[in-house]
């Protein structure tokens, strides 16, 4: 089937002529995106091009890294690694396979339906983020992955996928050992938006934002207890760990 392109204002889709239509909504959740996103970061990522995917093997053709990445993720997340973000694409499988991709417990549709919007979120906190831009490869690389819980839980959180996580997070929370706070690599996609979410409600969107757009030169600790008003770290990870379950228990 042919590949033809789809264009809105700030973005292009790349895509198999059957999928104009499912293309088409994919951008307007793009623009959406970031109309929302220019509000809170100074640098709203514009004209990228979006290529929606019929199959994982066509998508892991893109990068051959995400395998890597799944393994890497607890159970759960995995199936919400969908796709990756490249400086000038965003690599997505499309609409109606996400759709198939999606488990039946409620959230997960409506995650994977974000997937797009979560990918273009992340160029939009790595854009943003003072300390990361100012980092050549491959220190950047070690960087990306040592703070992944902070990119990755922006993204997730700022793209609107965290407040469908409850089931996925209560899953996880089933299976093995509890999260680290903050939590690790394996963690960053469905539990680093937890630690935005609960920064959120205590300190607002804003606050969430210029958190996601600093890495601190002690770590994510020290991240952390600078964020939360310079409360003890153990105390906020006691809130965290609360809100965590309270998420879990409310799916």
């Amino acid at each position: 089937m042919a590949w033809v392109e789809s264009a809105s204002p700030f973005f292009r889709a790349r895509h198999e002529s059957a999928d104009a239509d499912d293309a088409e909504r994919v951008l307007h959740s793009l623009e959406t995106t970031r109309e929302r996103l220019s509000d809170l970061f100074t640098r709203p990522v514009g004209e990228l091009t979006v290529v929606l995917h019929r199959s994982t093997t066509s998508l892991v053709l893109t990068n051959p890294l995400l395998p890597l990445a799944w393994l890497a993720t607890a159970p759960a997340a995995r199936r919400y690694i969908a796709g990756w973000a490249g400086a000038h694409e965003l690599h997505v499988l499309a609409p109606a396979v996400l759709q198939a991709r999606a488990s039946r417990v409620p959230g997960s549709r409506e995650m994977l339906a974000l997937s797009a919007a979560a990918l273009y979120t992340r160029r939009v906190v790595e854009e943003n983020n003072h300390d990361l831009q100012h980092t050549l490869a491959p220190a950047r690389i070690g960087r990306e992955l040592r703070w992944a819980w902070l990119l990755e839980g922006g993204a997730r959180w700022f793209a609107g996928q965290t407040e469908h996580s409850r089931p996925a997070i209560a899953r996880r929370l089933r299976e093995g050992k509890p999260p680290s706070f903050p939590p690790g690599l394996r963690d960053a996609p469905l539990i680093g938006g937890t630690v935005i979410d609960l920064l959120a409600r205590e300190e607002g969107e804003i606050a969430a934002a210029q958190f996601v757009s600093r890495l601190h030169p002690q770590g994510g600790r020290a991240a952390i207890s600078k964020a939360f008003r310079g409360r003890s770290f153990a105390h906020t990870e006691d809130a965290w760990r609360s809100h965590l379950a309270r998420m879990a228990r409310t799916s």
